[in-house]
């Protein structure tokens, strides 16, 4: 078992469900990405500089860093963001994969 394996293990059961969902996300739109646990929360990495690191909190799961893109990517990522670069998605509403997806896609084509 890797570190991602136990933090998605100790999770709230409901939350487990969305951590892998995320996870699965991420790997498969970052095709040559690599897991990491860094930070304290689980990572999907493009080299060492940059990747996507992901968390569950009590209200919602987060993606963090989550850059500034153009208007179209504002458009959906936007109603998102929190105050520092990332993005909140509550735990009382559906997850929007295709929301993680235009974001680990966006990542993954930037670099």
């Amino acid at each position: 078992m890797t570190e991602i394996d136990d933090y998605i293990a100790a999770a709230p059961e409901a939350t487990r469900e969305r951590l892998t969902a995320v996870r699965e996300v991420l790997l498969r739109c970052i095709p040559n990405g690599t897991e990491a646990f860094r930070y304290g929360m689980p990572a999907v990495m493009i080299d060492a500089r940059h990747g996507l690191h992901y968390a569950h909190w009590k209200q919602h799961l987060a993606l963090y860093p989550i850059y500034r893109g153009d208007e179209t990517f504002e458009a959906t990522v936007g109603p998102f963001r929190a105050k520092t670069d990332s993005v909140h998605f509550s735990h009382a509403q559906p997850l929007p994969l295709d929301v993680i997806e235009l974001i680990a896609t966006a990542l993954a084509v930037r670099d």
